[in-house]
């Protein structure tokens, strides 16, 4: 009888493992998100240069993620599909930008597409600034302006009170 209680005891065991490396196993997995415009191909083709208008535009596609602001009137939808492990920052892994740029009357005069070829990489966590010029350490940062503020010649102060005319006079 003994013996029967160590087997059922080992196979629970065993199972308590089997479990636990799973629970494990799913949290080092991935979660995927889609963040922006949901692209429907079958909209996206059915806007028209030179047919549509803003009006249509917005009705078939809603609302733009943004709107230009200077230059050409233009509309922006853009869609990315992002992947994080556990620990990590999201990464993007494919992005739609879809720019629709009307003529001065409203109309649809191009659309264009772009994707991950157009994504810079960026590394933000360094641990130094790369900068034009000078090198300077720490010490040269932290006194380095001292007796220059007010100085003749230095900064766009005259040093006194000026009346305000062309030649300080």
């Amino acid at each position: 009888m003994r013996q029967f209680w160590r087997q059922i005891g080992r196979t629970s065991l065993g199972l308590v493992a089997v479990a636990a490396m799973a629970v494990l196993a799913t949290g080092c997995s991935s979660i995927r998100d889609h963040r922006g415009y949901l692209v429907d191909t079958a909209l996206l083709d059915s806007v028209q240069p030179g047919v549509d208008n803003q009006t249509s535009v917005e009705r078939a596609l809603g609302r733009p993620t943004f709107i230009s602001q200077f230059g050409d009137k233009s509309w922006y939808y853009v869609s990315q599909d992002t992947r994080q492990t556990a620990f990590r920052r999201p990464q993007t892994r494919d992005q739609m930008i879809l720019r629709i740029r009307f003529d001065p009357a409203g109309n649809v005069a191009g659309i264009d597409r772009a994707g991950m070829e157009r994504v810079a990489r960026l590394d933000p966590d360094g641990h130094k600034t790369e900068t034009l010029g000078r090198n300077r350490g720490f010490l040269e940062d932290l006194f380095g302006n001292i007796g220059s503020v007010g100085a003749p010649g230095v900064g766009g102060g005259s040093g006194g009170g000026g009346t305000g005319g062309p030649n300080g006079s």
